[in-house]
């Protein structure tokens, strides 16, 4: 099914797993398997027990299972799998993560819509599903750029519309290959959080588009739970205390990148001053989160990368 004047498509999966819930994660990849041309599973230094499990579940399908020693980030596992789908002969990755769950038409619908936007003769980097969480439906994850930085886009009820969005979550995103080559891969040094983020801003600051596909449909969680929040109308996603380092201190990197307007960093900067605020003041184990922010806000001035 060709995308562009290059030729046909090849679309080849690229998922990464750490510790993955593998019955779930299975039927994760069993989705993807029949929507795509191949399937290239990275996991990032999973227990033995868990990988022979998957490795089971991987070479059931036909896929490529390919085992990290230790856990190097998302960047670097999805960097790797991108190589490895290249070698298969993919023209394009569609990344996913392993707590997501596509619907069964999200891949053609994906390279439709990629397809419309590149009949407007607009010069489209990547394309993503509507990433809906199923702990809460109402919460869709397209994100529009706004003066302060991004926000919620309005979802059209249109399942043909595209949604011009600020940056797409990796889960879900289909890109081609060639694309990647001129952007550049992902930041394996920031290890995780904002990864998607930062190649998203890069990749608009090369000249190209991202689009949301409304009828592109994906079950996907952010965060370990949801939590109310007294005067704010949407659920919070709350993370480990060690997701609260990487966020911390990766917003501090993009607003030191030179990739965000005046406005967007001082947006960021607040933002990170009210998330910080409130998992020290109102998320247990406070003490924990506490050092862990302080010590994510102290690398992120000082420009210090890599896995904590």
């Amino acid at each position: 099914m060709p995308l562009s004047s290059a030729g046909p498509a090849r679309v080849v999966a690229v998922v990464v797993t750490y510790r993955p819930d593998v019955p779930a994660t299975a039927r994760l990849l069993g989705s993807l398997a029949a929507q795509v041309h191949g399937l290239v599973v990275v996991d990032n230094g999973s227990d033995p027990q868990v990988r022979a499990q998957l490795a089971v579940a991987v070479d059931e399908l036909g896929g490529t299972l390919v085992a990290l020693p230790e856990n190097l980030g998302i960047g670097a596992a999805q960097n790797v799998g991108t190589e490895h789908a290249r070698a298969a002969g993919a023209t394009h990755v569609l990344f996913s993560d392993q707590d997501s769950l596509p619907a069964p038409d999200m891949v053609a619908q994906l390279q439709a819509g990629f397809r419309r936007a590149q009949a407007r003769g607009v010069r489209t980097g990547a394309v993503g599903p509507l990433p809906v969480d199923d702990r809460d439906e109402t919460a869709t994850l397209l994100f529009e750029p706004q003066r302060w930085g991004p926000r919620r886009a309005p979802v059209p009820e249109d399942p043909d519309a595209l949604v011009p969005v600020a940056f797409l979550l990796a889960s879900g995103c289909l890109v081609p290959l060639e694309v990647l080559d001129d952007v550049g891969p992902m930041r394996a040094d920031w290890f995780i959080d904002h990864v998607d983020l930062e190649w998203g801003l890069r990749a608009r600051r090369a000249g190209y588009e991202l689009f949301g596909v409304v009828g592109a449909r994906l079950g996907h969680q952010l965060g370990d739970r949801l939590a109310r929040v007294p005067g704010r109308r949407r659920e919070v996603h709350i993370h480990s205390p060690l997701r609260n380092y990487y966020m911390a201190r990766n917003t501090l990197l993009l607003v030191r990148s030179g990739l965000m307007p005046w406005a967007w960093q001082v947006g960021y900067v607040a933002w990170i001053v009210k998330y910080s605020a409130y998992y020290v003041l109102a998320v247990s184990p406070r003490a924990a989160r506490l050092r862990q922010l302080g010590a994510g806000l102290r690398d992120g001035v000082l420009g210090r990368t890599g896995r904590r």
